[in-house]
């Protein structure tokens, strides 16, 4: 067959436009995915989360015992990893102890803290410059260090938090650190305080602890550099991710019967190894509830261990579960489960009833680690609309056939018009 040239460009051009035709049938097909519309959500108008590090700087961190490094070494490279990693909208800041005062004189070493860098955007080559020329010298006043980071926060409506890194008690009480922790935390002022311990000393490790609970914070012994840059980086991307909904207090209980009653929200509580603890969300006819839960593990735990989130009906029949388990330490382990009062009568659905929350976990405690407190969780609580039901197989198929016939028909069109040219060019060819 002899096509012209005013032909064989009719047909080019007609190709071509079956391809943007295809084109347009694969990148507009409606049921390919529930991407939602538009770009990405606002900026929220909620103050930025806000987190102020202390840092131990005094002579004590020369010591070489983390893997063979000083704890000061191991502290400044954990802190260059986490100013390296902050998300943009995390307003930080350094404050240090024991950093400039190299004297015997115990009135003035225990006056010894100062902000290093101002809470605030980071300029993160001025953040780590002035970590990097710390050098261990003086004393240690953690209540005075704590008293004024909460002054470097400032006044404000969302959590922020304060972390502290030290290898030993305070030696210049009063003020004596727990007070200090308690007194912020009585203030409502919405002040976490977690800890992290590089001298393993029970004495050191009480303090720590103490000062962590009374503001619903976490205590971390640290015994290597990754794990310290690890828990660092994940404190604050707590901060940052929660900072917009302040916790509540929920105290779970033994039994769905007695379980605080919970309203859409995030709530913090603590669990005791080998413990269930209930809580009670209303779900009507036409909701459904979405829930999450994360464990802090915030002191050695043996391993092989897993948290179990549970919904439940008020007699104690499952709904839906979600499960999480872990072999090694990590410093979260987290589950969800979503469920919705549209498929098959519950007592949740028949009698009005509320739906129960049960989180579990199998973890238990190394030898010699503190079992009381409980571990800190999160509990997470949404109740929504439910979703329709999902496109029956038939309707799947249905579509799927369609774009089959359409990507059938395009590719033997597409091969006929790209066979005649390929025959019009040999005989053009030919004829030359």
């Amino acid at each position: 067959m002899i096509i012209n040239r005013r032909t064989a460009l009719r047909l080019s051009r007609l190709l071509a436009a079956l391809a943007v035709t295809g084109a347009s049938l694969l990148g507009g097909y409606p049921a390919l995915a529930d991407e939602p519309a538009g770009g990405p959500p606002p900026a929220s108008s909620s103050e930025p989360p806000k987190v102020d590090l202390i840092l131990d700087d005094s002579g004590s961190m020369r010591t070489a015992d983390v893997q063979g490094r000083s704890r000061i070494s191991v502290a400044q490279q954990s802190l260059d990893e986490v100013v390296d990693a902050l998300p943009d909208q995390t307003e930080f800041g350094i404050r240090v102890l024991g950093a400039t005062y190299p004297g015997n004189d115990k009135s003035i070493g225990c006056q010894d803290t100062q902000a290093l860098y101002p809470v605030g955007h980071t300029d993160k080559v001025q953040a780590k410059t002035a970590v990097a020329t710390l050098r261990p010298t003086g004393w240690t006043p953690i209540g005075l260090a704590l008293r004024d980071a909460a002054q470097d926060l400032g006044p404000g409506q969302t959590t922020r938090r304060i972390v502290l890194i030290t290898d030993g008690e305070d030696d210049c009480a009063p003020p004596d650190p727990c007070d200090v922790a308690r007194q912020l935390a009585a203030q409502g002022i919405h002040l976490v305080i977690d800890t992290l311990g590089l001298a393993h000393d029970d004495q050191v490790r009480d303090q720590l602890l103490c000062i962590a609970n009374a503001t619903g914070g976490t205590y971390t012994d640290v015994y290597t550099q990754d794990q310290l840059s690890q828990r660092l980086k994940q404190i604050v991307g707590r901060a940052t991710t929660t900072y917009q909904d302040t916790p509540a207090l929920a105290t779970g209980t033994d039994q769905c019967a007695t379980a605080p009653l919970l309203a859409p929200g995030v709530y913090d509580d603590r669990e005791k190894f080998s413990e269930h603890r209930y809580y009670r969300v209303p779900v009507r006819p036409g909701q459904e509830l979405r829930a999450s839960v994360s464990v802090s593990l915030d002191r050695a735990v043996a391993p092989d261990y897993g948290v179990l989130l549970q919904a439940t009906d008020p007699t104690g029949q499952e709904l839906v579960r979600g499960t999480d388990a872990g072999s090694g330490r990590t410093d979260v382990i987290s589950t969800g489960l979503r469920w919705a009062a549209n498929g098959a009568p519950t007592a949740a659905t028949t009698t009005g009833g509320d739906v129960c929350l049960v989180v579990s976990s199998s973890l238990s405690p190394q030898p010699g680690v503190a079992t009381d407190p409980g571990l800190p969780l999160e509990l997470t609580v949404d109740v929504t609309k439910a979703s329709p039901a999902p496109a029956g197989p038939a309707l799947g198929l249905g579509r799927g056939w369609v774009l089959l016939l359409v990507l059938t028909g395009a590719g033997l069109l597409a091969g006929l018009l790209f066979g005649w040219i390929a025959r019009w060019r040999i005989t053009v060819w030919q004829e030359d």
